[in-house]
């Protein structure tokens, strides 16, 4: 052991002996890396070692932190036990030993001095907080130093040692991360051993109301503990009525600038105490002083936003509550706007507190959600490329499509890409849900949908003219190609044109000879024009029927003479007769296809 502690405590830098004085009393199974069982050796001689130069520190008199160093040596030097924790702290952080060894020998030391002595011990431990926080120690030895720090603030005075509770609290808020959940009081306990003692019997010959003393006072009651309102109505009662009394008395007692100015010139020498000053012959200088007055507004507005808080208290809270704590609120914020100096920043800043910790409350309930973002990486634009703005669209689907343009140069030419389908492809689920013999029933057919049938009739009106048109008379159904229904379905909607398809049929037909005879009377035939007609119908090689055969003998009369208007006017009624005649004939005719007959049968009906 003797030997070790001289070893160990040489002077020089720890990084060259601290691994090879370790090397040569542990003789550990790895060179740079001791096991489980060797780090374990290691951490009893070392805080045994602690614990003798500690108890030689206390016997000689001097400060622990400052055991060792000579009066002699210069500024730069440290004491015994320093220089032992930076050899340690050297082996933990190149992961030489055990990460959170450094941490056991800071709270065993803090364990074994004096408060006087920790303050020298704390100062070192703010000097590493760097090297502390460091990932692979901070891991190891969170906890340790949590612990360690509480103690400390256990044993200090709240009273006394305001300004290294101060200290540790800070500490503690570097060492950790925004997100350990360490500090959250989940369960919401209060503080309730902060009394604040007051006077209960009223001494003799006070000039000060006592009943408005005890009134005020009584507050701090339900200040330090708000959870207890909602509990009782007869507690909330009792606080409202309590709080109603010292606004008044505040209303009433306006304070002047004058009051405020010799308030800034006291607080430039004064000495703040953590705890009020009760005593009852005070209590008329404390309401003339701002700043107390400061201090019990902005106790108020915390209670009313603990009341207000959102899944705290909705079923307790009743409407008259909030209601009354809505009002007390503006009432409390109207009195911290009048009192001086500079009410109204006064009363913007403590807003602003109160938001940024109602803020951290609800990320802290959440979980802590990683608000933290990733920098963007900037990517170099090659030379002579210029890229073209992206611009955002009106929705999602456009900016995603607007995005693969450039993901995907190729999606016009690709093959295997999306193409508007053919029209038959498209009906053919219609057209088996309309055989009978699929056996589908109606409400599961394609013509329920919506979508679908709006899209057939987009490809139908653009692909098939002729089935779109027949939307109109049979419906979505009708629009299915007919070479894709079965012969008994294909039955019905082929049927005979209705009557105002024949009466449409005649109108044109109408309209047409009477243009004929239009002709006929405006241009008299002379007699070049009767032969020209004459020889191509002696050329022609096809048959002549009746039609041809009228034309043929009027053509005739032309040639002996010029007719008189009334034989004009009777051939043409005869002809426009006759071809009227034929135009229906022909109609028929094809409506006898459309029905499905046969041609034979069409001449046979012509014959007779």
């Amino acid at each position: 052991m003797e030997e070790f502690k001289r070893v160990i405590l040489q002077s020089g830098p720890p990084e060259s002996f601290a691994l090879q004085a370790v090397q040569e009393v542990i003789k550990p199974q790895k060179q740079t890396k001791l096991a489980q069982d060797e780090n374990q050796l290691l951490e009893n001689m070392l805080r045994t070692l602690l614990q003798e130069l500690v108890s030689s520190a206390v016997q000689s008199g001097e400060e622990i932190m400052q055991y060792g160093k000579s009066i002699d040596d210069g500024e730069n030097t440290q004491g015994v036990i320093p220089h032992l924790l930076d050899i340690v702290l050297y082996l933990c952080e190149k992961e030489h030993v055990e990460g959170g060894m450094i941490f056991q020998l800071l709270e065993d030391l803090t364990e074994m001095s004096t408060m006087r002595n920790c303050k020298d011990i704390f100062r070192y431990i703010e000097s590493k907080q760097d090297i502390l926080g460091k990932q692979e120690l901070f891991a190891r030895g969170k906890l340790v130093m949590l612990r360690t720090c509480n103690q400390l603030l256990r044993r200090l005075s709240k009273a006394n040692d305001v300004v290294f509770c101060g200290r540790i609290l800070m500490f503690l808020a570097h060492f950790f991360p925004l997100s350990e959940r360490s500090a959250v009081n989940i369960k919401g306990i209060f503080n309730t051993s902060n009394e604040t003692k007051y006077e209960k019997d009223p001494p003799e010959g006070i000039s000060v109301d006592f009943n408005f003393y005890k009134t005020f006072w009584s507050l701090q009651e339900y200040f330090c503990n708000p959870a207890s309102l909602t509990l009782a109505p007869v507690k909330w009662q009792k606080f409202t009525s309590s709080l109603t009394v010292v606004l008044n008395t505040f209303e009433a007692q306006p304070l002047s600038d004058e009051d405020g100015h010799a308030n800034i010139l006291e607080e430039e020498a004064a000495t703040f105490n953590i705890k009020y000053l009760t005593s009852s012959n005070l209590m008329g200088l404390e309401l003339k002083d701002p700043s107390f007055r400061r201090h019990i507004l902005v106790q108020c507005l915390i209670v009313f936003d603990y009341l207000k808080a959102p899944g705290k208290n909705d079923k307790d809270s009743s409407e008259t509550m909030k209601e009354e704590i809505k009002s007390s609120e503006d009432r409390v914020k109207k009195l911290l706007e009048m009192t001086p100096p500079n009410g109204k920043e006064f009363l913007r800043s403590i807003e602003h507190m109160l938001e940024r910790e109602k803020n951290w409350v609800w990320w802290k309930r959440d979980g802590c959600p990683p608000f933290e973002k990733q920098p963007i990486e900037k990517k170099t634009v090659q030379d002579g490329v210029k890229k073209r703005p992206r611009w955002r669209m009106g929705n999602k689907e456009l900016s995603q499509l607007w995005k693969w343009a450039d993901q995907n140069p190729n999606a016009l030419t690709d093959p295997q890409r999306v193409r508007t389908p053919a029209i038959t492809d498209y009906w053919k689920p219609l057209a088996e849900d309309m055989d009978e013999a699929a056996g589908i029933e109606a409400e599961y057919h394609h013509k329920n949908n919506r979508v679908y049938c709006w899209k057939g009739l987009r490809y139908s009106a653009r692909q098939d003219l002729e089935g779109f048109s027949r939307f109109t008379e049979h419906g979505i159904e009708g629009v299915v190609p007919f070479e894709l229904l079965p012969p008994e379905v294909r039955s019905k909607f082929q049927g005979k044109p209705n009557d105002r398809t024949k009466r449409a049929k005649k109108e044109d037909t109408k309209s047409a000879s009477n243009q004929v005879e239009e002709n006929q009377i405006a241009t008299p035939a002379s007699e070049n024009d009767a032969e020209g007609i004459r020889a191509e119908v002696e050329t022609s090689a096809a048959p002549m029927d009746t039609d041809a055969l009228a034309v043929s003998g009027n053509i005739s009369q032309g040639e002996a003479g010029t007719p008189t208007p009334d034989e004009q006017k009777h051939s043409s009624d005869t002809d426009v007769g006759q071809e009227a005649g034929q135009l229906e004939a022909d109609a028929e005719v094809d409506a006898g296809v459309i029905d499905g007959e046969t041609d034979a049968e069409v001449e046979i009906d012509a014959a007779g």
